[in-house]
């Protein structure tokens, strides 16, 4: 089988800017656990985008490496490579949809698309739609509202881009910061508000596929708060020693939201009261970069199971991985 896998960040998605370094970084972690575990695999052929400036030991000799520069159109490269392969592997942010976009060329073109489907990825790269599919559903979600129909400050909130990857979003503690910040934003795309809850951040990494579900560990997310904002600074992979109580969550999801296929992420806030679901994300996440070392599994492999049956999870490890994403400074 002949794979294309593509990282947007790193595989050139930001060849004519500036690479942004936490999330290129977050990108290589991701990469390299994905074609280290498509590497145990015997009779595939890889084939991986960089992006030019990355080039030098970052990709296993087996792999083919195409190397996209400055003049290069990505999207054009992309769509060429699609043609040649048997199976494409997209791992790319939600905003302004990348995301859907890739994976709809994948279909488009008749190849096999190792992700959710591109319906799925538009409605989990909705964080409101994602919120009226969940309370449809009686999911305990977070409370949302599209940031245009609240006209004014009703207490700590998180403003986020509706179609953000985790960053972007901004801590709302009084109403001159909600005004200013309303006005600030005005006109540069579409935003949601949530009230802001204080709990224990979590994740699950699971997989999926037709309204099934599969849960391969529950995750620990470790937050640096700067300038009022979010940003995620390491995980704890495989956190809880008993996933149990997660599994109902994930089964309801999954048949909530059906299109959802292979690997995926849920991002959650846990309260005293109540776990509530904050995000769904479609598609390779931070967690996948610790999963092989913490449950001793294959996880690349068992996405590729999912192409024939169901997957086969035989755990040879049991541990806790701390993924760091955010590398600090001596003057940090």
């Amino acid at each position: 089988m002949k794979i294309l896998v593509f990282e947007y960040i790193s595989g050139g998605g930001c060849n004519r800017e500036e690479l942004p370094d936490s999330l290129a970084r977050e990108g290589l972690l991701m990469l390299k656990a994905l074609l280290e575990g498509l590497g145990e695999i015997p009779d595939l052929e890889i084939t991986v985008m960089l992006d030019a400036r990355l080039s030098g030991g970052r990709v296993p000799p087996n792999v083919r490496t195409v190397l996209i520069g400055r003049q290069d159109d990505c999207f054009i490269r992309f769509e060429q490579l699609v043609e040649r392969q048997d199976a494409v592997w997209p791992i790319a942010p939600e905003f302004e949809g990348i995301l859907f976009s890739l994976s709809g060329t994948v279909e488009r073109l008749g190849r096999t698309l190792l992700g959710s489907g591109s319906e799925a990825v538009r409605l989990a790269g909705d964080k409101y739609e994602t919120y009226r599919c969940l309370r449809y559903r009686q999911i305990q979600t977070v409370h949302t509202r599209r940031l245009e129909e609240v006209s004014a400050f009703q207490g700590e909130s998180i403003i986020k881009p509706v179609d953000g990857a985790g960053g972007g979003s901004c801590l709302i503690r009084d109403a001159g910061t909600f005004a200013r910040t309303v006005e600030r934003l005005r006109g540069t795309g579409s935003y949601i508000i949530q009230p802001h809850l204080y709990g224990e951040k979590t994740s699950l990494s699971c997989l999926f596929k037709s309204g099934r579900a599969w849960l391969l560990s529950v995750n620990r997310q470790e937050f640096d708060m700067v300038d009022d904002q979010y940003r995620l600074a390491a995980i704890q992979v495989n956190y809880r020693e008993d996933p149990g109580p997660y599994r109902e969550l994930v089964g309801r999801l999954a048949k909530a939201m059906p299109g959802l296929w292979g690997y995926a992420g849920i991002d959650l806030i846990e309260t005293a009261e109540q776990v509530r679901v904050l995000e769904v994300n479609p598609r390779l996440t931070s967690s996948f970069a610790g999963l092989n070392e913490a449950l001793g599994v294959n996880v690349a492999a068992l996405v590729l199971q999912l192409l024939q049956g169901d997957p086969v999870i035989r755990r040879r490890a049991d541990k806790t991985v701390t993924v760091q994403i955010n590398q600090k400074t001596d003057d940090e």
